[in-house]
């Protein structure tokens, strides 16, 4: 088990973030927020994605109406997941005009560098964090790369050519991320909020550059922090971007929740940086979502794709069946089914698994043997190995996991 930074707790609604909990895995909508069905209908589908908190955007005054309304709905259809408003520039006005936005919401997001500008700044911040503590909502303090407050950015850059040995640019820019958050931070506690009220963020679109920053401001504080690779990218860069800089820090003990950034293909569904999220935090042993499917590539030895199909099959109906079997059978998740496609590690590798095929591959005899919990129970042949099989891994949930449930 991978040790974790220890951080102070933070209660989003029923959410812990940081402390004992596990990390959390966040998204946020691209609707109009103001389009109170299509909202609640993207938050509902995220939601029961697996993200357990999900950020929306309040950026004008029909949007911030529209939150109350949103919250009622996601009620009514008995999702509890917490929302998050993204605020920048005129948060404090719109909280201050709608207080039943601030109530239905269970966290603010506010970014320092579009809080405001010059002496506007200070008081609009100011009035952002008088307005959660008076509904007891805790912030998170969100720097990203792209709009870092250019003021914080000059003054370091000034002290920094006045050094013997001035840092280079990039240096000074990452720590100009670390002092934004942090000195906004000191400023919210000095003004009232609580030091377990607040979240941290410090998004860049590099993936060395976001590893670099998370590091240090984690030798800082003991704040939880909230990662992401902002403008990760669309398909298969931008999620090897993400997972590459997700792993790395999370490896290190350092996050307490994370959303995985992709630019969703047109018509695409927005739930896949869900998923991924939830398959990094797996792959890395943090969490269990779905019993785990251990699928061979396939070489010469499987010139069929017999195999290929079975994973997938078996793989789809896990998740189908998750649902129901999470609910009944407490430990599901923790599964680990095999599905091979030749001789070389076909057993070997069902008999490491929980449950297991190993499929005949090329030139090999058809048959397949099956095994349960390290030893060989049945063998399958025919035309109706996926259903067997599929019956054989129901009745091994039933059986191990069912005693549990009571």
């Amino acid at each position: 088990m991978i040790p974790r930074r220890k951080t102070v707790p933070v209660a989003v609604g029923p959410v812990t973030l940081g402390g004992e909990a596990p990390v959390c895995v966040q998204s946020m909508t691209n609707t109009d927020t103001a389009d109170v069905a299509a909202t609640t209908a993207q938050v509902a589908a995220l939601a029961r994605a697996g993200s357990e908190l999900v950020r929306v955007t309040v950026n004008n005054e029909a949007a911030a109406a529209a939150v109350p309304r949103i919250r009622e709905r996601l009620d009514r259809q008995g999702l509890a997941v917490p929302l998050i408003g993204d605020f920048h520039f005129n948060g404090h006005r719109l909280l201050a005009r709608e207080p039943a936005c601030a109530e239905a919401l269970a966290k603010l997001r506010i970014n320092p560098g579009n809080v405001g500008r010059g002496a506007r700044r200070d008081s609009q911040f100011a009035r952002l964090i008088e307005i959660a503590i008076h509904h007891d909502r805790p912030i998170r303090i969100g720097v990203n790369g792209g709009s870092l407050d250019p003021a914080l950015l000059e003054r370091l850059m000034d002290e920094n050519a006045r050094r013997a040995r001035p840092l280079a640019p990039a240096q000074v820019t990452r720590e100009a991320l670390v002092a934004s958050a942090l000195e906004s931070a000191a400023r919210a506690e000095a003004l009232g909020l609580g030091h377990d009220r607040i979240v941290l963020s410090v998004k860049m679109s590099g993936v060395q550059d976001m590893v670099a920053v998370y590091r240090a401001l984690a030798r800082r504080c003991d704040y939880p922090l909230h990662l992401g690779l902002t403008e990760a990218g669309m398909g298969i860069p931008g999620i090897v971007a993400s997972t590459t800089a997700l792993s790395l820090l999370l490896a290190e003990g350092i996050g307490d929740t994370l959303r995985v950034s992709l630019t969703p293909e047109p018509g695409a569904d927005r739930c896949r940086e869900v998923e991924v999220a939830r398959e990094v935090l797996q792959a890395l042993g943090l969490r269990r979502f779905l019993p785990r499917v251990v699928a061979c590539p396939g070489c010469g030895r499987t010139t069929s794709t017999y195999f290929q199909h079975l994973a997938s099959d078996i793989q789809g109906f896990l998740a189908q069946q998750m649902p129901r079997w999470r609910q009944r059978f407490p430990g599901v998740e923790n599964l680990t089914v095999a599905v091979m496609g030749c001789v070389v590690n076909g057993p070997g590798e069902s008999r490491h698994a929980d449950i297991g095929i190993s499929l005949p591959g090329t030139g090999e005899r058809p048959v397949a043997p099956v095994y349960v919990d390290g030893e060989k129970m049945v063998t399958l042949k025919g035309e109706h190995i996926a259903e067997e099989f599929q019956a054989i891994v129901t009745d091994y949930v039933q059986r191990r996991f069912g005693t549990s449930a009571g």
